[in-house]
């Protein structure tokens, strides 16, 4: 297991640079959950701070709640929480043992009787949320909960009833999957990056990048946005870059865009850095502690990538 980043940048950044003004952004603004992350991930900490941190938010059933996911307020555990919770613990690389094992049993708990989870569990109800996250007593399979989860689970080589089940539906949705929102798609590449089958993940991806570019759904030329559809139900603004689809070089998503496209995507992401160091949040907006929580989760996200495709930013 990894003790500390994997790739270690300076830890004196020259000043004004992406990273320094960035990691002023997080020291003021962030959680202590999000400073221990940009620690890890940039000043070559310990990710033993990192499960502390995360332990706060962690419920006796083995789920995550008490707001990890910002847009979902209260105590209750929630899929969306605990999908939260793994990426941190596999960005750390702390993916396994009995932590893992109790949230699967927790995922068995919510699943719905094909295996899958639920975008929002009915035990939300009665606590402040998204108004655009609704709450329905019998909610159904949902691959923006399922994906992302499976696939993380299978990369860290985790083994459980749950995931089989889970897993034949990730591919059923996936395989039928048309014209889409672009977070479905983005599960879904979550889902594909780890699945076991390769050649079959390869074959599914290569049709969801045709649709992606038929559809338009990547902003390919960033100053020209308007020639780009945002989803019915998004923000304005809301638009898919190529990067947010391929957040690695890795990602079998890269090969739907050509070099010049991604280096317009991430020269985009690059310029997103705002005065006070941060990356904006570009999704609705409903409430301002919300936004406040969300920023510092967007701007490390947008330092990863710009870091894991070569871009220098200290």
């Amino acid at each position: 297991m990894a003790e500390t980043g994997a790739s270690p940048l300076p830890q004196t950044p020259s000043a004004r640079s992406p990273l320094f003004r960035a990691e002023h952004f997080v020291w003021l603004t962030a959680r202590v959950l999000e400073q221990r992350l940009f620690a890890y991930h940039f000043m070559n900490a310990s990710a033993d701070p990192v499960e502390t941190a995360l332990d706060a938010y962690r419920n006796e059933d083995g789920g995550y709640g008490h707001a990890l996911e910002p847009d979902l307020r209260g105590p209750v555990s929630q899929p969306l929480h605990t999908a939260h919770a793994l990426r941190i613990l596999d960005a750390v690389g702390r993916c396994g043992g009995q932590r893992v094992e109790r949230v699967c049993r927790y995922l068995t708990s919510v699943s719905t009787p094909d295996g899958a989870l639920p975008a929002i569990h009915p035990s939300q109800r009665g606590y402040p949320m998204a108004p655009f996250l609704p709450i329905v007593d019998d909610p159904p399979s949902d691959l923006l909960a399922t994906g992302p989860v499976v696939g993380l689970l299978h990369r860290n080589e985790v083994w459980h009833a749950w995931l089989f089940r889970a897993t034949d539906f990730c591919w059923q949705a996936i395989e039928r999957l048309e014209v889409s929102h672009p977070y479905e798609v983005e599960a879904a590449v979550a889902f594909l990056d780890s699945a076991p089958d390769r050649p079959r993940a390869e074959a599914v991806a290569d049709r969801l990048g045709r649709l992606v570019r038929e559809h338009r759904l990547a902003a390919l030329e960033p100053d020209r946005l308007d020639a780009y559809p945002v989803a019915p139900g998004y923000a304005p603004d809301e638009h898919h870059f190529p990067h947010d689809y391929a957040r690695r070089p890795g990602s079998l998503a890269r090969a739907w865009f050509t070099d010049e496209e991604m280096a317009r995507s991430l020269d985009h992401l690059a310029s997103e850095q705002q005065e006070d160091g941060g990356w904006p949040v570009r999704w609705r907006q409903w409430a301002p502690g919300t936004s406040l929580e969300a920023r510092p989760m967007v701007t490390i996200d947008a330092l990863r990538t710009l870091r894991a495709h070569g871009r220098f930013l200290g």
